[in-house]
């Protein structure tokens, strides 16, 4: 008799466990539209403190994704502190961020070929580095080698209103942008 009570509470967990899934459905980004080919398009991948999300638009004809960890604010001090000046960053959370083009691009007027690639930045106060590294599957930027850096471009942030309370990635007619508390990097990308 114990057992097949014991059998009944195992299936009765499992069988809530498995209602209770959140089923996540693609989300635009705000300011996108479901009707345009080229918006992006945002999808939580993970549930977790920084969840794992997916990014993914067209510019120019180009099918673009960025997969990245996108933390919180939550009231800390981020540019200089959370995140420091002048270091590699991993450009989100976990898992390095990674980008991927289906064709050959132009990234801020210099040429990328099509393919997956690490996504690094180098923030100071005025002007950022983004790096494309050949190395796109790591952990944070623990094993980051700038010897496996395919391109270097340097950008200009800018403010970004109103606070964006997680770190996200905004894909646009001729660009993207990471955008997280108040500052927005903007790049220029299109086909080659």
């Amino acid at each position: 008799m114990q057992f097949n009570q014991i059998s009944l509470i195992c299936f009765t967990i499992l069988a809530m466990a498995a209602c209770g899934k959140k089923n996540q459905d693609p989300q635009p980004t705000p300011g996108g539209a479901d009707t345009d080919s080229s918006a992006t398009r945002t999808e939580i991948k993970e549930e977790r403190p920084s969840p794992l999300k997916m990014t993914t638009g067209m510019i120019d004809g180009v099918k673009i994704t960025i997969n990245y960890g996108s933390p919180a604010v939550k009231g800390r001090q981020i540019w200089g502190a959370l995140v420091p000046y002048n270091e590699v960053w991993r450009t989100g959370a976990n898992e390095a961020t990674n980008i991927e083009f289906s064709k050959d691009v132009l990234i801020e007027g210099q040429e990328l070929k099509a393919g997956k690639y690490g996504l690094f930045t180098i923030p100071s106060e005025s002007e950022w580095t983004i790096i494309f590294n050949s190395v796109w599957d790591q952990w944070g930027a623990y094993d980051y080698d700038a010897s496996k850096d395919v391109l270097r471009i340097k950008v200009t942030p800018r403010t970004h209103e109103p606070l964006a309370e997680r770190l996200d990635f905004v894909i646009g007619n001729d660009g993207i942008s990471l955008v997280w508390e108040k500052l927005e990097v903007p790049f220029r990308v299109k086909a080659k």
